[in-house]
């Protein structure tokens, strides 16, 4: 199975549809007049379609097991025709679009089952997804790729050459992933006046969203967030409560982060753990959501669309 560890729990939809087809007038009046012989067709079908969606992973090898928040099953006439319309919510980390397919699949063939005996060319058809919503791939299409991103590290350590920077690195690529680039990527040593002059400089010089790596622990060197606080004139508290929530389901030393976020007039400010682990989860809690921020508070200065 695919490891669906990192994924952020949210709102996720599917609507899929089947068609059932059959040969005469007379199956159709059958159906609607609750005259087939196996019994009622639309609810007998719909049973065994809601059960089939609570079991997809019991019967697709690499579907994940999920809470089945909504089901929805009904049906639409037109001539000779029933097409099956399914709908499936959860808040979860994986879609629901395969639980969605497998339900109209399975309410279409039990209608097949039952329709069979009185007639016998019954057809199924045009089983396929429709619509499906939530996760990244619903908020990376709203990513502008002309945001300018800076990247600091802040190390003593890295500073001093006496360390790589991997977690600096970790969080480039990881903008890279959302097909956002560095314009400006520096390493200066824990220092609460050397951090507040390139916070103050890359601010000033236009840049959309500022990362800051490093620094947001507990030891005396750490002061990343203790310099950026003073120099924010909108802080987002629930940006850093969502990242720390998310680490907390990995590790209980995420609850250590004193990492803050907010706007320097226009630029977005962030400050990540300085682990490269720490830094990647923290990407991963808050990409690509938080560039809605743009949006809702007027920032954005490339791409008002």
């Amino acid at each position: 199975m695919v490891d669906i560890t990192h994924k952020v729990t949210s709102l996720r939809q599917a609507v899929a549809t089947a068609t059932v087809s059959v040969s005469t007038p007379e199956t159709i009046d059958a159906v609607k007049d609750r005259r087939v012989p196996k019994g009622d067709v639309f609810e007998f079908s719909r049973a065994a379609g809601l059960l089939a969606i609570k079991k997809t992973s019991d019967v697709i090898p690499d579907c994940h097991p999920l809470p089945i928040e909504f089901a929805s099953i009904t049906y639409e006439i037109a001539d000779m025709t029933i097409t099956v319309r399914v709908e499936v919510h959860t808040i979860y980390k994986t879609g629901v679009e395969v639980e969605a397919m497998h339900g109209a699949s399975i309410t279409a063939l039990t209608m097949y089952d039952m329709l069979k005996p009185i007639d016998p060319n019954v057809e199924i058809s045009a089983i396929k997804l429709e619509r499906k919503s939530g996760g990244k791939s619903t908020y990376v299409q709203h990513v502008s790729p002309q945001l300018r991103c800076a990247v600091v590290v802040c190390s003593d350590s890295v500073a001093d050459g006496k360390k790589q920077d991997t977690a600096g690195k970790a969080v480039i690529e990881q903008l890279r992933r959302y097909h956002l680039d560095t314009a400006s990527y520096v390493i200066i040593p824990d220092d609460v006046v050397l951090i507040q002059e390139h916070a103050r400089r890359l601010s000033g010089e236009g840049y959309d969203l500022l990362v800051f790596t490093g620094g947001t622990g507990l030891s005396p060197r750490d002061v990343t967030p203790d310099a950026i606080a003073p120099l924010l004139d909108r802080e987002i508290p629930g940006v850093m409560e969502a990242a720390r929530s998310y680490g907390q389901e990995r590790t209980p030393y995420a609850m250590l982060s004193r990492g803050v976020a907010g706007f320097m007039g226009n630029t977005l400010v962030l400050t990540l753990p300085g682990s490269t682990r720490g830094a990647v989860e923290t990407m991963g809690a808050l990409f690509p959501y938080i560039t809605h921020v743009f949006r809702v508070a007027g920032g954005m200065r490339h791409d008002h669309g």
